[in-house]
């Protein structure tokens, strides 16, 4: 009696099996990796251009203002166009209207502009001492700049 010869008696896939396999991984693969390529240059491309940063705030309680010292750290000119405010990050309301934003400021690279924000009585969101606001600063083209301030304590 021989022995039974297991790598002879073992049967593969079909050939023509293995050809789809390979041909549904390439396509895998291709898509993986144009969806990164895609994102990757979509944030590379997003990079440069208009970037905003917020350099101080300056409360003034006597007079409810507030006063925003914005530079434009991207490489392009940047033309700001709306200002929000809200107590969270999901229910901002936008202030322009009671801002010195009427036509827009106009940024260059590099250069700072400062925002002032008269608070009204009838403004959705109330300014009180002691509390943290959320802000975002909306550019023409570009993405916007959202950041947070405390009021200082009176």
């Amino acid at each position: 009696m021989s022995k039974p010869n297991f790598l002879k008696d073992k049967k593969g896939i079909s050939p023509i099996l293995a050809t789809l396999l390979l041909i549904v991984i390439a396509v895998s693969a291709i898509i993986v990796t144009y969806a990164w390529v895609t994102t990757f240059i979509g944030s590379q491309t997003t990079a440069g251009g208009t970037r905003l940063e917020v350099e101080n705030v300056y409360w003034n309680s006597s007079a409810s203002t507030t006063v925003f010292t914005v530079r434009n750290v991207g490489t392009s000119d940047a033309q700001i166009e709306r200002l929000y405010v809200g107590e969270r990050a999901s229910n901002l309301v936008e202030v322009t209207a009671y801002t010195d934003l009427s036509d827009g400021k106009l940024l260059s690279v590099e250069q700072t502009v400062m925002i002032t924000l008269d608070w009204p009585n009838n403004l959705a969101v109330a300014w009180y001492s002691g509390e943290t606001y959320y802000f975002k600063i909306s550019p023409e083209a570009g993405a916007a700049h959202e950041f947070t301030w405390k009021t200082p304590v009176a």
